[in-house]
């Protein structure tokens, strides 16, 4: 009896990772869309191990592990950014509790302080999480402020040229007006700062104190249209383009 051949076929993979039919993703590697250890496959008798080949598809990796759960929660006002509390206090893994069967090893990526809501990012990836949360990778990550003021013409450029803290300097990537009422603006703060509070603490040193802030995007996924205490899983194409930020 001849061995059978080791791993399997590229688009039974692909079809069981749920991005498309098999007679599609045959399709997808006929016309150089797949990609395996950074090599394109055109070959449809291409077989791969589903535990070790790294597999993108028009540049974004393809998720293999079943097991691994990828979250975006909106975090209510008043809730802490942990998945357990000593104290009893409302947090995160209360509500991941309650929605995610087994609770799946989850962890948080980052934090938001318990007065400021917004999108927080669930996982069991670890790899992933570690790099999302490091510096180096220079993730951005989006928010509206409601502040104390109407906001000048040259904030923005003063914010991104970068305003002097207590623990260093700190700039924004990007900074808009959004919406203004007599007393009261409503701006939107790009940056890839991590350091805590440093929202609130940049534009409280320009003079307009943080009244309300939501985190509404983390690189490439955004809150949308989220209500808060929800919780959603990420499409494949979220959790490709997270990874590719990453270098993963």
């Amino acid at each position: 009896m001849a061995p059978q051949p080791e791993g399997v076929r590229l688009q039974k993979v692909l079809s069981q990772a749920g991005i498309a039919s098999r007679r599609v993703a045959e399709r997808m590697i006929i016309d150089g869309r797949v990609e395996v250890d950074g090599r394109i496959v055109t070959e449809l008798g291409t077989r791969v191990d589903p535990d070790t080949a790294v597999i993108r598809v028009d540049g974004a990796r393809v998720v293999l592990d079943a097991e691994q759960v990828y979250l975006a929660l909106n975090k209510p006002l008043g809730m802490l950014s942990t998945m357990s509390d000593d104290l009893g206090r409302p947090c995160i893994g209360d509500l991941v509790e309650h929605r995610v069967r087994g609770n799946k090893n989850l962890f948080h990526v980052g934090r938001l302080d318990a007065d400021t809501e917004g999108l927080i990012l669930l996982t069991n990836d670890g790899e992933l999480g570690h790099r999302l949360m490091h510096p180096s990778y220079e993730i951005p990550k989006t928010y509206l402020a409601t502040v104390t003021g109407h906001v000048p013409r040259g904030l923005g450029r003063q914010l991104r040229e970068g305003v002097e803290l207590e623990d260093g300097p700190a700039r924004v990537d990007d900074f808009a007006v959004v919406d203004a009422v007599p007393g009261r603006s409503l701006v939107r703060v790009t940056l890839h700062e991590g350091r805590n509070r440093i929202v609130r603490r940049m534009l409280a040193e320009v003079g307009f104190p943080v009244e309300a802030l939501v985190r509404t995007d983390i690189g490439g996924v955004s809150l949308g249209e989220q209500r808060p205490g929800s919780l959603r899983a990420l499409t494949r194409k979220e959790i490709g383009e997270l990874y590719k930020a990453v270098g993963l």
